[in-house]
């Protein structure tokens, strides 16, 4: 059973026909799990908005050269919210439109690697990932955490 999904999963090889006999539930791909009453009647397909703060970090690089960078890729990708900066280190902002949170963060995995040279980006790993719906973040902002509404728009250092 996956922790916190209450959805048994198999991990077990097994071929066969079609899976004729085998028990519900076994050898089948993992998909979303509803979220409950409280999106009845509507397709579970329905995109929403996530809020992700992407992490990544590295050996020092110029400061002009990760800025340049950085300003490339919010150029490329216009939904990219903020950047922060320094030469070992950054973190973007941005919000995705996906079904839920597993796409939103397949997503935001990918951003810093596929674009790591059409922007010039840095050789960096990704350090850190987080994926909120838009709620939680704004239930964030109002409690006082989280970045205030009104940090500018683009790239700066930390």
């Amino acid at each position: 059973m996956r922790p916190g999904t209450g959805v048994a999963t198999s991990r077990g090889g097994g071929g066969g026909a079609a899976g004729a006999s085998r028990a519900v539930g076994e050898e089948r791909a993992l998909t979303s799990v509803a979220a409950g009453a409280r999106y009845e009647g509507e397709p579970e397909d329905l995109p929403r908005l996530w809020h992700v703060t992407l992490s990544v970090s590295g050996e020092e690089s110029p400061l002009a050269e990760v800025r340049r960078a950085l300003e490339q890729l919010a150029h490329d990708h216009p939904f990219l919210l903020t950047s922060r900066y320094a030469n070992d280190h950054a973190e973007i902002r941005y919000w995705e439109e996906a079904r839920d949170l597993h796409d939103a963060a397949a997503v935001a995995l990918r951003l810093w690697g596929e674009h790591r040279q059409t922007a010039g980006l840095p050789p960096w790993e990704i350090v850190g990932l987080e994926v909120i719906d838009r709620q939680t973040y704004h239930q964030r902002i109002s409690e006082g955490y989280g970045p205030a509404p009104a940090t500018p728009v683009g790239v700066h250092p930390f």
